[in-house]
């Protein structure tokens, strides 16, 4: 099971990560050398790292909020399948009982 890290634990990584990146060439070595110090993930710790940078608008990709937005998006087209799924059924059983071509 992941570790859950407070968004301040989270944020004190990120900045200490940051203020050590140019030491570093790729982030991947600054997760892989600064992670075991802070006691986290290197992968999560690259990622969270990643991630900031894309917010702050240093690399191309979504940023949180978007993201959030997808989130939420895709949770509400899984439930508007599951209802049509539901009052799809019935209507088909209703077909069927009402077909005049039925023995």
């Amino acid at each position: 099971m992941p570790k859950q890290y407070t968004p301040e634990a989270k944020a004190r990584a990120v900045a200490y990560v940051l203020d050590r990146l140019e030491r570093y060439k790729p982030v991947y070595s600054a997760g892989q050398d600064l992670a075991p110090k802070l006691s986290i993930g290197a992968e999560a710790l690259r990622r969270w790292v990643v991630q900031a940078q894309v917010d702050a608008g240093d690399r191309t990709g979504p940023t949180s909020e978007e993201l959030a937005e997808i989130k939420a998006l895709e949770a509400k087209a899984k439930d508007l399948e599951e209802s049509n799924e539901i009052l799809r059924q019935p209507a088909i059983f209703f077909a069927r009982e009402l077909d005049p071509r039925r023995p």
